[in-house]
């Protein structure tokens, strides 16, 4: 039994050595094996892999995909006009020799970002130093990117490499600092504002002199109406005078008698009216005291 369970022990004591052993590299990563704290070998391809077991030797893995560094609480940066904006950017990097990339930067990927923002920073104030706000909103911003990138490059890549690759620098925005901005809004909104009232002043002049010209208009057209209004009148009442003489001269007692109704008609148009006269020495109720009454006295 005791020989049976030292078996056991052993087997399982040698699965865990032989684990210990073995090491998967994924094809996103560099394999590192390190012996007493010195790299031993760099693993570049996926795979199986085998080593020493712990203490003798370790295994860490570094990313060997392309990473991307964005720019985090921008610091405001001078342009060459002395205006302080901001600027956000990002950076596309690789490692590409994980020996020198750990001897001279980290032991993983953030060192790399750290030490990469720093310089990134760094070139992108020298480089905005020497450029006005028209030149980062134009197409000369291209020209910035690759000049940022050319420096960075001559950084990782100089006496002492990093074993890293900038592969493109890219700027997302480019704005004034908070209180410039808001100086900026205040004078585009009074802009506007002075804009706004000048067409508005401008509208209602245009107004007033359309309603004058539409007085005026109206002023004429009425006054033009009037008077042919008034000369139809004038040719319908000399027609209707004429017509009244013609019949009136073929029987003056009938144009008489019809007088006489109109002057009644008009002298009781009301039921308040009141005449006092003298029938029998008046003239204006002849027509109403006979059949012969009507006729003119001789």
């Amino acid at each position: 039994m005791n020989r049976i369970g030292f078996i056991a022990t052993s087997f399982l004591i040698a699965l865990v050595v032989l684990s210990s052993t073995l090491f998967v590299v994924d094809q996103r990563q560099f394999g590192v094996v390190y012996a007493l704290g010195q790299i031993k070998e760099v693993i570049t391809e996926p795979g199986l892999n085998w080593k020493l077991p712990p203490p003798f030797q370790n295994v860490s893995y570094i990313d060997k995909r392309l990473l991307t560094l964005a720019s985090v609480d921008p610091e405001p940066m001078l342009t060459a006009e002395k205006q302080r904006v901001v600027i956000d950017w990002y950076v596309r990097w690789r490692i590409t020799d994980p020996q020198a990339y750990i001897r001279n930067v980290g032991l993983d990927e953030n060192a790399g970002a750290n030490q990469l923002n720093r310089v990134m920073r760094n070139a992108f104030q020298e480089n905005i130093n020497k450029r006005t706000v028209r030149d980062l909103i134009s197409v000369r911003r291209e020209a910035l990117m690759a000049d940022v990138q050319r420096e960075v490059l001559e950084v990782v890549k100089g006496s002492k490499p990093w074993g890293i690759d900038v592969v493109d620098v890219r700027i997302t925005r480019v704005d004034y600092v908070e209180a410039i901005t808001e100086s900026v809004y205040r004078r585009m909104e009074a802009e506007r504002k002075r804009v706004a009232n000048e067409l508005r002043s401008t509208g209602i002049a245009e107004g007033e002199k359309i309603r004058a010209d539409a007085d005026r208009q109206r002023e004429v057209i009425v006054a033009n109406a009037y008077r042919d209004a008034q000369a139809i009148k004038g040719q319908g009442d000399a027609q209707a005078a004429g017509i009244y003489a013609e019949a009136f001269g073929r029987d003056p007692q009938f144009a008489q008698f019809y007088r006489s109704l109109e002057a009644y008609k008009q002298s009781f148009n009301k039921k308040g009216d009141v005449m006092v006269l003298d029938p029998s020495g008046s003239d204006f109720f002849r027509a109403m005291q006979g059949p012969g009454a009507a006729a003119p006295r001789r």
